[in-house]
């Protein structure tokens, strides 16, 4: 397999194939993050695309689920990607779901229509990177898009009959704005209604914006404590159809999966006893990305 640079992916596609079919993020301007900043966007070549899913075809047949990296895979043109679909299809016909990360910028260039051919094509998730609801934390972390750009990109995968799995991240408004990030977050993530919710933990990565800021004393990072709190907030703001709510990533200080509406309760329940020192939160030293 070609790959360029390092390699990032969802926690849940850790079994999946990993077909890079660009090159970095094509905004690639968040404050906090430091995945791509080695990269300069490009697309992949459709010959070595194609290669690697043959490569693929050869060496891993028994894949039931396959990636296309980096991080921002879906800006490619239709086009491209009904041939990389196609070729997928026919290649690995083992495959049954493709994931795909995604951008308001890049879904305001796809219609409902084109989404929907997508998903007869084998496109079965879009992961989208909300962060938070909060329209002066998105402005702050240099986000390029407003919670409302964010709802009707969110609405628009779920009207093409696709999964959606959102990514909000705790602790990115600062001790400050916390609750008032959670709490609009959380209203955010109602309106979308995605499949899925996968919550991190802030961690500050050096080499990033927000790490001068933090630095220069401009940026606070919240207490785990805060954090915790602001968890809290985030899921009692949330009310989803029939979704999971993940905050069991490595860098979370309390492992959380619940299904909302049915274990919204509980789960406040488990934070509030974790609030009050009757759990133990996880170490700063086995944290990580």
């Amino acid at each position: 397999m070609h790959y360029q640079g390092i390699i990032y992916r969802p926690p849940s596609e850790a079994a999946s194939i990993l077909l890079q079919v660009t090159v970095g993020c094509s905004h690639n301007k968040c404050t906090f993050c430091g995945m791509y900043k080695e990269k300069r966007f490009a697309i992949v070549s459709e010959e070595t695309v194609f290669a690697d899913i043959e490569y693929a075809a050869h060496h891993f047949p028994q894949a039931r689920r396959l990636f296309l990296c980096d991080g921002d895979g879906l800006i490619l043109p239709q086009s491209r990607l009904r041939s990389i679909l196609e070729r997928i299809a026919s290649r690995l016909p083992q495959v049954t779901r493709v994931g795909i990360y995604a951008n308001p910028k890049s879904l305001r260039s796809k219609s409902v229509e084109e989404l929907q051919e997508l998903r007869r094509l084998g496109l079965g998730i879009v992961y989208l990177g909300l962060e938070s609801g909060d329209e002066h934390t998105l402005s702050a972390i240099n986000k390029g898009a407003t919670p409302e750009q964010v709802i009707e990109a969110g609405r628009k995968v779920k009207a093409a009959g696709i999964a959606l799995s959102v990514t909000v991240l705790l602790g990115v408004a600062g001790s400050e704005r916390s609750l008032v990030h959670a709490e609009a977050t959380g209203r955010t993530l109602s309106a979308m209604d995605p499949d899925f919710v996968g919550a991190l933990s802030l961690m500050i990565e050096p080499g990033t914006v927000l790490h001068e800021e933090v630095a220069s004393g401009r940026f606070n990072v919240p207490e785990p404590l805060t954090i915790l709190r602001e968890l809290g907030a985030m899921i009692e703001a949330t009310d989803l159809s029939n979704g999971l709510f993940h905050a069991n990533h490595a860098s979370n200080y309390l492992p959380i999966r619940a299904r909302l509406p049915e274990e919204k309760q509980a789960t406040l329940t488990l934070i509030d006893r974790a609030l009050a020192g009757g759990l133990t939160l996880k170490p700063e030293y086995l944290r990580a990305l």
